[in-house]
């Protein structure tokens, strides 16, 4: 995993607080900067269906 090209959110903050994401061919990754040893891996697909969601505000409930 070492080698992906991990880009860090623009709404990460200077606590830690970081996503980052990388992919390769269809696969998705996505990781917390502060415990880039825990790895979700999701396809392009999935990871758009998901983004299309939470634009909808489906999982805003989850974050209120």
């Amino acid at each position: 995993m070492h080698q992906l090209n991990w880009q860090k959110s623009s709404f990460s903050s200077d606590q830690a607080n970081c996503v980052e994401i990388a992919s390769a061919g269809e696969l998705v990754y996505i990781r917390e900067s502060d415990d880039p040893t825990t790895i979700v891996t999701t396809t392009r697909t999935k990871l758009n269906a998901w983004i299309q969601g939470a634009k909808a505000g489906e999982f805003d409930h989850l974050t209120a």
